[in-house]
């Protein structure tokens, strides 16, 4: 069993409405997230890879389209978007249409994230 991974970024807005009054992230703010997709399976040929990266991309785009540059609170499902809310939402989006999907490890910042795997 191979797994492979690929990268994505996005940028958007959140405010964390449920933290106490006074935290830092209860007012409006931004991050350029990092994404990290990872799929698991045997090499198949001709080809020889789990996955095609460009087809990867294609799973990826039209969630990252809803992202990007969007104001997380506004999306449906993402009304309190942690990094845990945010990671989980992505993860319901992309499994059902790609089999082998193993792990999606989501930055927040550089120190800080949260990773989904089954």
């Amino acid at each position: 069993m191979i797994t492979i991974y690929k990268e994505f970024t996005f940028d958007a807005a959140h405010l964390l409405p449920n933290v106490p009054e006074g935290h830092k992230c209860r007012q409006l703010h931004g991050h350029t997230y990092h994404l990290r997709v990872y799929v698991a399976g045997e090499p198949a040929p001709p080809e020889e890879w789990v996955i095609d990266y460009g087809d990867l991309k294609v799973h990826l785009q039209p969630i990252l389209r809803e992202l990007d540059h969007k104001y997380l609170n506004d999306i449906n499902g993402l009304e309190n978007p942690t990094a845990e809310a945010v990671v989980i939402w992505i993860w319901r989006k992309l499994k059902p249409g790609l089999p082998g999907l193993k792990k999606i490890e989501l930055k927040e910042t550089p120190g800080s994230g949260a990773i989904y795997e089954e």
